[in-house]
This record gives C-alpha cells, sequence and structure tokens, in this order.
C-alpha cells in the first residue's frame, strides 16, 4: 500500500536539496510556463495529428473547428510574451520582497487536500466575480477581456492567449490565495499545478472520460464543457471550475456529455 505522507515528505526532502535552485527569481516563470506546456502538449498532438481518428473524434466538443499550427503558435508568442515583459518582473519583485522559508516536515496529506480545495474555491469566487463583470461592463469586455474570446471554439493553447491585465489580475489570485491560506511551499507549488491543468482542462476542447468534470458527482463542477459552452455564446458559464455561483447568480447552462 502507497504510503503517501512518506511520499510527500520523500518530495518534499529532495526539494528541499535544491534550494539554490527554487530561490532563484527565475523558477516561478519557468515552473509555471514548463507546466503549462507540458499539459497542454497531448492536447496539441491531438489537435494536430489526430483529426482523423473517430476514436479521439467523437469526445471533441466542436468537431466542425480545428485549432491550425498558425493559430496554436500566436498563442505561444502571447505566452512568452506575457511571462517575459509582465510576470517575470513581478516574480522578481516577490522574489526580492518575500524570501521563502523551507520548514523541516512536509504538510499531512490531508492538509494537502484542505489546503488545496479552499484555494480552488476562492479562486472559482474570484475568478466569477473578474469574468462576470467584464463581461457585464462593456468597457472592461472591449479594453482587456476581448482578447481571450477571439476564439470560439477552445483548444488547449488557448487557455493562456489573453492580454497583460487578465493575465496579471488572474495570475494574483493564483499567486496571493496560498499566501492568504498560509499554505506551505510543497502545497502551494501543488495548488499551481493543479490550477493550470484545470485551466488547459477547461481550454482543451474535448470531454473525455477521465475529466475533472466527469469525476465529481451531482454536476457540482463545470468542467471543459462548461467554459467551451461559454467561449461559443458569452453570456453564460461565468466560473472557471464549480457550477455553483453560475446557479446562484441564473447564468448556468449545462451541456450533455459526450459519447463515452
Amino acid at each position: 500500500m502507497l504510503d503517501t505522507s512518506a511520499l510527500l515528505q520523500s518530495t518534499w526532502d529532495f526539494m528541499k536539496g535544491r534550494q539554490d535552485w527554487l530561490h532563484s527569481p527565475f523558477f516561478p516563470v519557468l515552473f509555471s510556463f514548463a507546466v503549462y506546456l507540458g499539459f497542454s502538449l497531448p492536447f496539441v498532438i491531438l489537435d494536430l495529428f489526430c483529426s482523423n481518428v473517430s476514436f479521439i473524434n467523437k469526445y471533441k466538443l466542436q468537431q466542425q473547428s480545428r485549432p491550425t499550427w498558425t493559430m496554436m503558435k500566436v498563442c505561444i508568442i502571447q505566452t512568452v510574451y506575457n511571462h517575459v515583459i509582465f510576470i517575470f518582473p513581478l516574480t522578481v519583485a516577490h522574489w526580492y520582497w518575500r524570501p521563502v522559508s523551507y520548514p523541516t516536515l512536509a504538510p499531512s496529506v490531508f492538509k494537502v487536500i484542505v489546503d488545496i480545495a479552499a484555494c480552488l474555491l476562492i479562486f472559482d469566487f474570484q475568478y466569477f466575480i473578474w469574468h462576470y463583470l467584464h463581461h457585464k461592463v462593456p468597457w472592461l469586455y472591449k479594453t482587456f477581456h476581448k482578447v481571450h474570446h477571439k476564439h470560439t471554439a477552445t483548444f488547449a493553447l488557448s487557455t493562456q492567449y489573453s492580454g497583460a491585465w487578465e493575465t496579471l489580475s488572474l495570475g494574483f489570485f493564483a499567486a496571493v490565495n496560498p499566501m492568504l491560506m498560509g499554505c506551505h511551499p510543497l502545497t502551494e507549488m501543488l495548488f499551481f499545478i493543479v490550477n493550470i491543468w484545470l485551466s488547459v482542462e477547461d481550454h482543451s476542447g474535448y470531454d473525455f472520460p477521465w475529466f475533472t468534470h466527469r469525476l465529481i458527482p451531482f454536476g457540482l463542477f463545470g468542467g471543459a464543457p462548461h467554459h467551451d459552452a461559454h467561449h461559443m455564446k458569452f453570456k453564460l458559464n461565468y466560473a472557471p471550475y464549480f457550477t455553483h455561483w453560475d446557479r446562484l447568480f441564473g447564468t448556468l447552462h449545462q451541456v450533455a456529455a459526450k459519447l463515452d
């Protein structure tokens, strides 16, 4: 039987042994970008090379729409630009003003799960309010959020296709929540990984049987169909992950699951 507590501790010990690397101001940007590309790559391969595979196509949310390599390249360039010009200077400032301390012990498995769930729920609320306002206020939409809606059919690399304000404000929410919660540095990194995965999954353009919304019961989690419908119809499904805020505000549009 897998000892998850021991696994967390050994992972934390391994990371602590590389503190010089972790303390580098380059690490947060490279870590975020590498995780994002790593999660996006399988969907890029599916979109570019598996368009004629019926087993894959039946899970495609908008089967009539396929992203081209040119579209993907533009998204990558925009993501690199945002990371280099905007995110990196902020991580340097954060690195200078808030040195990270590394405790000896890893957090418990229960603590990790609770903290990540709390950070996701807080982020989901922040994103919903931000997103709702940027659709309801025409100036905010045209000035800041319209860039992200260039693509009405989602694909993985469109996840971070956005302007500077959207990139920085949503990145701020994701970064500040673990600090407010007093999360362990390992939990903070795991939250970033989970958050990036869920964002890529939301924009993947697919509805595979193992996706998060299939695993969480009672329609509590919207997932890829939820967000893809938002890109198609604009005025619904503003929450990134969960469905309760859209239910409360009357903006929920549920989408039938693809074939298993």
